[in-house]
Formats: structure tokens, sequence, C-alpha cells
């Protein structure tokens, strides 16, 4: 199983940013989807988690509104669309695959993770 995350970078406060994650060597729709990140000196903390379906998403408070989880079964790829972005976003940003149909909010119940894209945000 690979999970390979994309698209993260440096950007200004305010800006967008788009984070893919292609996922390889499981049955992508047996899977819910999350996305994780960790500050430096912080505990990794769940951002955003879709179910199989792509029909119910959770997002931490910290990034409602301005963040959007999508998942698109066909290309075994989901998504993180990160806009106004702060520079308490700053972090490293990993993808987790989850086995089962229910949405998942503890890094444990992840079965797989990716090696993690860094998302910097300058003031």
């Amino acid at each position: 199983v690979q999970l390979v995350e994309s698209g993260g970078g440096l950007v200004q406060a305010g800006g967008s940013l788009r984070l893919s994650c292609a996922a390889s060597g499981l049955s992508f729709m047996s899977y819910g989807m999350g996305w994780f990140r960790q500050a430096p000196g912080k505990e990794r903390e769940l951002v955003a988690t879709i179910n199989w379906s792509d029909d119910n998403t959770y997002y931490a408070n910290s990034v409602k509104g301005r963040f959007t989880i999508s998942r698109d079964n066909a290309k075994n790829t989901v998504y993180l669309q990160m806009n106004s972005l702060k520079a308490e976003d700053t972090a490293i940003y990993y993808c987790a695959a989850s086995r089962g149909y229910g949405l998942k909010y503890v890094a444990r119940q992840y079965d797989y993770w990716g090696q993690g894209t860094q998302v910097t945000v300058s003031s």
C-alpha cells in the first residue's frame, strides 16, 4: 500500500493550496480517508476526514469553513483544498487511510499513512 501526498509548499497568509493524495495497493472504496497535520513540537491532529462514498465529512473547528476534503474514487485520490491559509496552518500534512465505512477521528484508527508534505504559510 502506498499513499503519496503532493501539493504542499510555501504560500502567503490568505492564499490557497490544494493537497492531493494518490493511493495504490488497496481497495480505495473500502477506506475512509483523512488528512492530519503535525506542527513542530505539537501532536499530530486530525484536520478533516471523509467516508468512502464522499457523502459524509468532518472538519476540525480550526479549519471549518476554510478547508474542503473531497475524493475521486475513479482516480484513487483524496484532496484537501485549503483556502484563507493562516500562519498557524503551517505543518507537515499527512494523508491516511482507515478500513471501513464510517468516519474515523483518531490517528490509531488509521491503517496506512503517507510520508507527509510540508505546508508553510508566511505571515
